[in-house]
C-alpha cells in the first residue's frame, strides 16, 4: 500500500507566487527559459534551469552551473521569496484549462515505494538526464519540480478534498498560458490523518509525468542511505516531492511525431510503400484521428488518413497480440511504418524522428513540415487505462507516448532534505 506523507514545504510569499510559479525544466529549450526569466526575474526557471543566469552558449553540465541553482535558491530563501510551513500539511492544487479541472494532493510519497514497485512506471529514463536531475537536487539540497503520479480514484480522498476545498486558498492565479492554479492547505490534524489513511488504501501509484525526477530523488536517496549507514528511514531524502491525481480527472493528449527525411523515398513512393499496410485516404484539411488504430499523415501540403488493412499484422503471434505495450497507437506506428519503411529502429535515438506535444495542435506539424521535416503523423492519445495496463504489467511504453496537459508548475512547493 502507498506511503503519502505530509511534509513542512517551502512555498511562494503569496504575493510573489504568480511570479514564481513556471513551467517544469524539461519542457522549455534553455532559449525559452532565458527569455522567460529575462521577463520575469523570480521565475523559477532560474532555479530549475540556472544556465539561465550565465552568458549564451555557457556548458550546462558543469559544477558552478549546478552551485548556482543551489545558491540562487538558498539566496530567495533567506531574503523571504520563499517560506517554510511550520508543520507537515498536505496541500490541494487544483489546475482548471479551458474548462477542464483536475485537483490533486501534494504530498511526499516514499522512495521504498519506488523500489518495491508500489510506484509503477511506463518510461525508461536517459541517463544524461537522470544524472542532470542527481546534480540539480543535491546542488539544492531540494526537490525542486514535484513528480506527476496518477492513482484510481477513491471516494474517501475525493471527500476529503471536497471538504477542503471550502477553506479559503492560499493561490489562485492565471498564468500566461490560460491555466488557472489554485492551492489550498491541508493542515487540520483529522484531515491530515484521514487523508493519511485513505491514501494508505490505494494499492499502486503511477508515474504520469516525471520519470527523471522521481528515479532522481531515488538515486539521491540511494546515495545518501549509503552515507549514513544508521539513517532511519524518516530523514527527508527518503521521499519524493508529488503531486498525486485521480484517474479519471486526467487528460492526455495526442504525442505526435515529425520526420526529417523519407529515408531515400519520394513522396510518391513513399506513399506507395505505405499503401501495402494501409488505406490512404486524402482529406480536406487537417486530420486528428478519430478513434484508437487510426493514423494522420501529412505529406507535401496533403493530410490523409491512414487505417490499417485486414491482416496487416498477419503473423504476430498471441503472446505479442497480447501485450499492453504492443497494441498502443505509438507502438503499431513504429512497427508498420517508422521502422521498415523509414528506417527508425531506435526512436529514443535516432534524430530524424522529432516528438510534437499534442498542445501544440496540428498546425505545429504542418509549420514543422515546412521548416525542416518531411512528413509529420498525428495519433489518437494514449488513454490512463492503457498507460495502467502497462505499468501494472511491468513494461514499459515506447518513448514519447504520453503527453499530459496541464502541466504542473515548478516552485509552489519545495521539499528541502536538509532543516534550513
Amino acid at each position: 500500500m502507498a506511503e503519502v506523507r505530509p511534509f513542512r514545504a517551502w512555498r511562494p510569499a503569496q504575493e510573489l507566487a504568480e511570479r514564481i510559479a513556471a513551467l517544469p525544466y524539461d519542457v522549455v529549450s534553455t532559449k525559452e527559459a532565458k527569455e522567460e526569466t529575462a521577463r520575469e526575474p523570480y521565475s523559477f526557471l532560474a532555479v530549475d534551469r540556472p544556465e539561465t543566469q550565465f552568458e549564451d552558449g555557457m556548458d550546462a553540465t558543469q559544477d558552478r552551473v549546478y552551485e548556482r541553482a543551489g545558491d540562487l535558491l538558498g539566496q530567495r530563501m533567506k531574503e523571504g521569496s520563499f517560506r517554510q510551513e511550520e508543520k507537515p500539511c498536505y496541500y490541494i492544487y487544483e489546475l482548471e484549462r479551458l474548462g477542464h479541472v483536475q485537483t490533486g494532493i501534494a504530498a511526499c510519497v516514499s522512495v521504498d515505494d519506488y523500489l518495491n514497485g508500489v510506484i509503477r512506471r511506463h518510461e525508461n529514463t536517459r541517463k544524461e538526464k537522470e544524472d542532470d536531475r542527481t546534480r540539480h537536487v543535491k546542488a539544492c539540497e531540494a526537490q525542486t519540480g514535484p513528480v506527476f503520479l496518477a492513482y484510481r480514484a477513491t471516494e474517501e480522498i475525493a471527500a476529503v478534498t471536497k471538504r477542503c476545498r471550502q477553506e479559503p486558498c492560499l493561490y489562485d492565479f492565471c498564468s500566461p498560458d490560460g491555466i488557472r492554479h489554485r492551492v489550498w492547505r491541508i493542515g487540520r490534524q483529522d484531515e491530515i490523518e484521514a487523508l493519511h489513511e485513505a491514501f494508505g488504501r490505494v494499492k499502486r501509484l503511477y508515474i504520469a509525468d516525471g520519470h527523471h525526477r522521481c528515479a532522481s530523488a531515488v538515486r539521491v536517496a540511494q546515495e545518501y542511505r549509503k552515507e549514513h549507514p544508521d539513517h532511519t528511514g524518516e530523514e527527508p531524502y527518503n521521499y519524493i516531492l508529488s503531486v498525486l491525481f485521480p484517474d479519471d480527472q486526467l487528460t492526455i493528449l495526442e504525442y505526435n511525431r515529425v520526420i526529417r527525411d523519407l529515408n531515400g523515398m519520394t513522396p510518391r513512393e513513399f506513399l506507395q510503400k505505405i499503401g501495402e499496410k494501409f488505406e490512404i485516404t486524402p482529406m480536406e484539411g487537417m486530420y486528428r484521428p478519430e478513434r484508437k488504430g487510426l493514423f494522420g499523415l501529412y505529406l507535401k501540403k496533403t493530410w490523409y488518413r491512414l487505417t490499417p488493412k485486414e491482416g496487416a499484422e498477419k503473423g504476430r503471434n498471441a503472446e505479442e497480440q497480447a501485450d499492453p505495450a504492443e497494441q498502443l497507437d505509438v507502438a503499431v506506428l513504429q512497427r508498420l511504418i517508422l521502422e521498415p519503411v523509414l528506417g527508425i529502429t531506435d526512436p529514443r535515438t535516432d534524430e530524424r524522428i522529432d516528438f510534437v506535444g499534442g498542445v501544440r495542435g496540428l498546425k505545429e506539424l504542418e509549420k514543422r513540415c515546412e521548416e525542416d521535416c518531411a512528413a509529420a503523423f498525428s495519433l489518437y492519445p494514449t488513454s490512463i487505462e492503457e498507460l495502467f495496463a502497462v505499468a501494472d504489467a511491468g513494461l514499459l511504453m515506447p518513448p514519447k507516448s504520453t503527453w499530459f496537459e496541464p502541466k504542473l508548475r515548478s516552485g509552489l512547493f519545495i521539499h528541502s532534505l536538509k532543516d534550513r
